[in-house]
């Protein structure tokens, strides 16, 4: 059996080249403000690649994306062993557009924080006496830049990110901006609406772009996970505060409260992320559980 290496290792997942395609492996390993946390969070990584592969489905009508396969028999033999089974995607290989496509329908987290200083998100401005955590009149698309591991990402604006863009693709950065960031509102949209039927909320996300061998966008890397996304429960929903979260937030939270935790999460809080993680997915993607 051949053996493979990972080609790059992120926060989260580990991506290997099997030659025509790619294998990218969601671990279970969880990151919170830029660092990777020293507890796993078992069935974490399954559980992202199948909600990703829900929503690769879903919206495929909007965007292609590259999912290939989640089955591990279309992967070599050495995907096909107990440690990548229900966590590994195969996926067409892109050249990745170097830029973090957010979007906020919620005025939460950083955006609240921004709001507050100034009446403004990421360098826009909304209407004032807007609370924690009530909707915006329309989504914000906020791209960031790329960080690497260790590092913060950046908020910048669309003209800056175009002209980040135009370095990396010479005449091509503000029609790539442009489309990416219409992509992005409209898979937002999308998804949203559809969660909002199945009780969640989905208060912000990020997706990431990139570029196939004939020069189409492509959407990759995953998409809305509890890892990527900010997941409230639409029962109790108030604008006003914070809310309760499906996603990391919860992680968030505890490590905001116990700053000299030198990120090692107790037990207790590693059964309630999963907990967690397993009913945001059941709720969205409307059937149990299971690897």
């Amino acid at each position: 059996m051949k053996e493979y290496k990972p080609f790059k290792s992120g926060k989260v997942r580990e991506v290997y080249d099997i030659g025509d395609s790619i294998i990218m492996v969601a671990t279970d390993r969880i990151s919170a403000f830029d660092h990777i946390l020293k507890n796993k969070i078992t069935e974490k990584g399954a559980i992202l690649t199948q909600m990703s592969k829900f929503w690769f489905d879903l919206t495929k009508d909007i965007v292609p994306n590259h999912m290939e396969s989640v089955d591990n028999h279309d992967m070599p033999e050495f995907f096909q062993q107990k440690q990548f089974v229900g966590n590994s995607m195969k996926c067409k290989k892109l050249t990745m557009i170097p830029m973090e496509c957010i979007v906020r329908g919620y005025i939460t987290g950083s955006g609240w924080t921004g709001y507050q200083t100034d009446g403004k998100i990421c360098g826009i401005s909304l209407p004032q006496g807007l609370q924690e955590s009530q909707k915006l009149p329309e989504p914000l698309f906020t791209p960031s830049t790329k960080a690497e591991l260790g590092e913060h990402d950046e908020n910048v604006s669309f003209e800056t990110g175009a002209a980040i863009l135009e370095k990396t693709f010479p005449g091509k950065g503000r029609e790539y901006a442009s489309k990416i960031r219409d992509y992005t509102l409209a898979l937002y949209k999308k998804c949203a609406d559809y969660a909002l039927h199945r009780g969640i909320i989905i208060a912000d996300t990020k997706f990431e772009f990139g570029l196939d061998e004939n020069g189409n966008i492509i959407l990759g890397d995953e998409m809305l996970t509890p890892d990527s996304s900010r997941f409230w429960p639409l029962a109790g929903y108030t604008p006003g505060k914070s809310q309760p979260s499906y996603d990391k937030q919860f992680v968030r939270d505890w490590l905001k409260v116990h700053p000299d935790s030198d990120y090692l999460l107790p037990q207790e809080i590693i059964d309630k992320t999963i907990e967690k993680y397993k009913e945001a997915y059941e709720l969205l993607c409307g059937k149990k559980w299971r690897v």
